[in-house]
Order: structure tokens, then sequence, then C-alpha cells
């Protein structure tokens, strides 16, 4: 009988290790809660009481000039600047705190299950498209797969479990079911099929090459972690900025004033899809641009596709993963976009 020790895996990691993870699970649910829980709280019982959460931000859209564009710019940043500082926080924190292979091991895989992983852990951010791409960045830097990576960015604006209870109480249930379907389209099968784009040898782009799993322990945290931030901040803040101050400007162009007979024009579908694929709104911002669009005028139809097309992506989201993704990627997932916008704006003609 072989009564020799049992050998003591050397990959073991001290105990000590796992203060990082835990430190980085704080700081998410502690931001989380104080960003988007307690305020939508309060918001879900508003809606429910008042069926309204607030004006259209294209309220008052002026001819496209720099005044317009720094408006715009203004009204947008003052309702998203603690969520776009927290996401960028978050996808810093994320390459430091939490070791590659724990990341890899649920997030890291060419798999459908990886992508549900990516979609699913999306619900609780509850973040608009400019304010997850940071996290979505920090994801593929640490070996997350196209697929889980792409189904959190996009999950978290079109999955958001609070927009879809304002959009009950405010447009009704109707179109929050269409909403939930069209997103569960969206998210986990539009971002599988992406993953399916790319070659293996090519799942990781140039810009973030596939880092060992030593790489990124070595250092003082506090050091790593600035780094990365500072990485973080020049990679995405800039063209946020630029971007968003050129769509400010041009709102008038993109969402022109309304014919009160355009009704359910599928030329209006159409136009508003592209639209809304390309502007970039704070979270939950499309439900008082649908209403008020519909006072005006609009169909059911294309403020379905709104409804869909708004929240998903914007030309500065995709701008601020431009790095983490293969450009066929984004394009793709753009035109999937709009696609999925056209189908539920015409779903949305005979169900809602």
């Amino acid at each position: 009988m072989n009564t020799s020790p049992i050998p003591v895996s050397t990959k073991s990691r001290p105990r000590t290790a796992y203060w990082k993870p835990f430190l980085f699970i704080a700081i998410l649910i502690g931001g989380l809660f104080y960003v988007k829980w307690e305020p939508y709280f309060h918001k879900a019982l508003t809606a429910a009481a008042k069926h309204d959460i607030g004006k259209s931000i294209l309220a008052g859209s002026a001819e496209p000039s720099l005044a317009a564009a720094w408006d715009y710019s203004v009204v947008y940043f003052k309702a998203v600047w603690k969520a776009a500082i927290l996401g960028i926080v978050l996808g810093s924190l994320l390459q430091v705190l939490i070791p590659q292979d724990w990341l890899k091991r649920v997030f890291g895989k060419r798999t459908f299950g990886s992508t549900v992983a990516g979609g699913l852990s999306a619900m609780p951010g509850m973040m608009c498209s400019c304010c997850a791409a940071p996290v979505a960045v920090g994801m593929r830097k640490q070996s997350g797969s196209i697929g889980s990576a792409l189904a959190f960015w996009i999950g978290n604006p079109v999955l958001n479990p609070a927009t879809i209870i304002f959009m009950g109480f405010v447009l009704g249930w109707k179109f929050a079911v269409l909403r939930i379907a069209a997103g569960i389209v969206l998210v986990f099968g539009v971002s599988y099929w992406a993953e399916r784009l790319v070659k293996k040898d090519d799942a990781v782009t140039g810009e973030l090459p596939q880092m060992p799993a030593a790489q990124p322990q070595s250092g003082p945290v506090v050091v790593r972690w600035l780094k990365a931030l500072w990485t973080m901040f020049w990679t995405v803040v800039p063209v946020y900025f630029i971007a968003v101050f050129i769509l400010g400007a041009a709102r008038a162009w993109l969402f022109p004033v309304l014919d009160p007979a355009i009704g359910n024009s599928l030329i209006a579908l159409i136009g508003l899809a592209l639209a809304g694929t390309l502007f970039v709104i704070p979270t939950a911002a499309e439900i008082p641009i649908a209403k008020t669009m519909m006072a005006l005028g609009l169909g059911t139809g294309p403020a379905a596709a709104l409804i869909m097309t708004l929240p998903a992506v914007s030309l500065p989201s995709l701008i601020m993963v431009r790095k983490a993704f293969p450009a066929r990627v984004l394009w793709f997932t753009a035109g999937m976009v709009v696609l999925t916008g056209i189908v539920t704006g015409v779903v949305g003609i005979f169900v809602l």
C-alpha cells in the first residue's frame, strides 16, 4: 500500500490573494448602489405613481450649431458623469484585482455559455453603453472572449431591469415585453454570432495582446491600477467628449421636427432606427423620447425601433471600444442593432 504524501499543487494561491477580488466586489456593489440601485428604486416609485420619468432629452432641439452641441453635452454629462466615472474605475480595477485565469474561466471561452455569462452579469450594472464600455474593454484586456464582453457591453443598457420597469409603467407593458424579447436576441444571439466572425487565432486584437497570467500580478497593486486608470482615461475619455459634442450639434438632423401625419411610416421607422443607433443618450432616456414623439404623431412602430436602438450602442460607445474588438465585429454589431430595431418596429406596428 502506497502511503507517500499527496503532492500539493504549486499553483495554488495564497489566501492573501483573495483580498483583491473581494475588494473589487465591494467597490462594485458600493458604486452601483450609490450610482444606480438606490436612485433607480426611487425613480421606479415615481414611474409607478406618475407614469412619467421626466421630459425628453431631445426637447427643444435647435438647428445644428456649436451652441446646440454645447447645450446637449452639458445636459448629457450632467446625467451620466457619476456612472461614467464608475465605469472607468471598474474597468481599470478589473485589470489588477481580478486574476486573469479566473476571468478566463468564466468569460474567456468561445462558447454560448460564456456569452450568456457576459450578458447575465451585465444586468445588475444597468449602465448606458458608454459607461459600460470601459468595463468591456477591461474584460477584453483580461482575455475575456469577444462574445462575453460584447454581451456584457450591450446587455447593460438593453436588458437593464430598471429601464424595463420604467418602460412598463410609462409606455405600457407590451413595450416592455417587446424590449425583453428583442433584447434577448440582440444580447445573446448577436454577441455569439459576432464571436463566430473572428478566427480563434485572431480573437485577441493586436492592440490587446494575450498576456500571460503571471504578468498582471507583478508590481504594487496601486501602481498597476494607476497605470491602467491612466491608459483607460486617455483611451476613452477624449473621444467620448468629442463624439458627444458632434452628435449634440447634429441632433436636429438626426431627429427632425415630426409631421403629425408621420404615423407608422416605413421610411420614418428605418430612418429613426439608423439615428437611434448613432445617437447617444443617458440610461432610460429612450422612454421619454418615445413618449414625447408619440404625443407628436409618431406611430408605435418607429417608437419601438427607437426603444431598441437608442440604448443599445452609439457612435461614441463604438469609438470607445474600437481597440477592444475587431472592426468587423463592431460593424456587424452596429448593423444588427439597426436591423433589430427595424424588425422590432415592424412587429410593434401590429402588436402595440
